[in-house]
């Protein structure tokens, strides 16, 4: 069995303060270990059996997402360590016991090997105060960990459900309010036809009425939007011709019209068609039409927009979908501006800057989604409620590239390193947990196998993100 030399020991950075009894003892219980590139050196969930050091060569750390294995790290720095890492905690929990993770020889490949069932109880005997220090700070980091991601989750949750409640309100409160005004011009036009049928009104009028109505349904279909002083002046003009032509109220009249296109040129060819008589009751026949019609478009217009909602909240959470599927990033892009837009408010300008031609992506689409809500949920926030945000995608060397860029305030540079680090934060204290970018990294580069970085000068920043089309692939 091949070994090490003392002086061999001390080479390694790990080992290289050691004194000497303790470098004797690695001496001792270690021997070298070789591999052939292509060979599994221990595999993820495997008992944890032996701490390996990297003499020589590359290897590549990988972990299994979702039932596929996902590369997290590759090295060929001379004394990186792996294996059983945590042999050291007297605790007996999963992390300690088993592999966390898969790590293979990319080339041939020369370790220094110990076993952990030995290793860990020296280091322990050599470090006490330090091994206290340390599994403290462990167990309380996955604790804290643990915790703060389930407050995060609950924070974006209750966010985005408080934000859909506001969207949803709007459309249905005016869905409600429309509704109980058809139901009056309804109950109007009801009026008018048992008017009609006392004889209050010619009968010989009412194919002349019809028509108008036909007519004028057509009007409110391909009415134009007016602008406030273009809208005013029509009014203005329609209710002094119905003034001169003494029909009552004109001015409350003359609103509804011209909101259903109807002008005075209009109004004057299709009044010239019924006997002077019924001029009132035909004018206030095509008011009630309009009213009618405007009001049954407002109702659609609302629940239109109610299902449009839903819809979006069902694409936002992926609900009865596979958890890894074909996905068009664009679909889940849109999804999650909708959950968000009560945040956005009226002073911030999205602007879509979408490469059409980008195909469809496999990816797990609700933990995607998670990404655009922390990265456009933190632009939103450097803006302060005013400002442009700018998503746009493009296809790079085979992968999906999306880039979220805010006018903010900007990352400081001494701050940039810090920003993917579990817990970092630079929000006012409860208003972030600084898991959201920790979150994220993990999502695309450990789960997707892709790329985040980020570019910031005051005025701009850019969050980069990069999924590969096929993840699977990429590894």
């Amino acid at each position: 069995m091949e070994k090490l030399t003392a002086s061999q020991v001390r080479t390694l950075f790990l080992f290289e303060h050691l004194d000497e009894s303790q470098v004797a003892w690695l001496v001792e219980h270690g021997h070298v270990e070789r591999r052939a590139a292509g060979t599994p050196i221990l595999t993820e969930g495997e008992p944890a059996t032996c701490f390996f050091v990297l003499l020589e060569g590359t290897v590549a750390l990988r972990r299994n997402v979702g039932g596929e294995m996902v590369e997290t790290n590759r090295t060929d720095h001379r004394g990186s360590y792996f294996g059983a890492t945590q042999a050291y905690l007297e605790a007996d929990i999963g992390s300690k016991t088993n592999y966390q993770m898969t790590v293979d020889s990319i080339t041939d490949t020369v370790m220094f090997q110990l076993p952990a069932d030995e290793f860990g109880p020296m280091v322990r005997e050599w470090f006490p105060m330090a091994m206290h220090l340390l599994e403290g700070l462990f167990l309380g980091m996955q604790n804290n960990q643990r915790v703060l991601g389930q407050r995060e989750r609950l924070l974006a949750l209750g966010s985005l459900s408080a934000g859909l409640t506001h969207e949803l309100n709007n459309p249905a409160a005016a869905a409600v309010r429309a509704t109980a005004a058809l139901r009056e011009r309804v109950a109007g036009m009801r009026h008018k036809l048992a008017m009609l049928a006392s004889g209050a009104i010619d009968p010989e009028t009412l194919p002349s009425l019809v028509l108008l109505q036909e007519n004028a349904v057509e009007r409110v279909a391909k009415a134009p939007k007016l602008g406030p002083m273009e809208a005013s002046d029509r009014e203005d003009e329609v209710a002094d011709w119905l003034d001169e032509r003494g029909i009552q109220g004109g001015w409350d009249l003359a609103p509804t019209l011209v909101a259903g296109g109807l002008d005075v040129e209009w109004l004057r060819e299709a009044i010239d068609k019924c006997p002077q008589a019924t001029t009132e009751a035909a004018v206030r026949w095509i008011a009630y039409t309009v009213e009618t019609e405007s009001l049954m478009n407002e109702i659609e217009d609302a629940t239109t927009r109610v299902s449009t909602l839903v819809g979006a909240a069902k694409q936002y959470s992926q609900m009865d979908r596979a958890p890894f599927q074909v996905v068009d990033v664009h679909e889940l892009l849109d999804s999650t501006l909708v959950m968000l837009n009560n945040k956005l408010g009226g002073g911030i300008e999205v602007v879509r800057s979408y490469d059409r031609s980008l195909p469809l992506i496999s990816a797990y689409a609700a933990e995607l989604n998670q990404v655009w809500t922390n990265l456009i949920d933190n632009a939103i926030a450097a803006m302060s409620g005013q400002g442009t945000l700018t998503i746009r995608t493009a296809l790079d060397d085979g992968c999906a590239v999306v880039e979220i860029t805010d006018t903010g305030t900007g990352i400081p540079a001494e701050i940039k390193e810090r920003i993917f680090e579990p817990f970092f934060t630079t929000k006012a204290v409860g208003e972030g947990t600084g898991l959201g970018l920790d979150i994220t990294w993990r999502i695309i580069v450990n789960k997707h196998h892709g790329d985040v970085r980020v570019e910031s000068v005051p005025g701009k920043t850019t969050f980069h993100v990069r999924i590969p089309l096929n993840p699977l692939k990429a590894q």
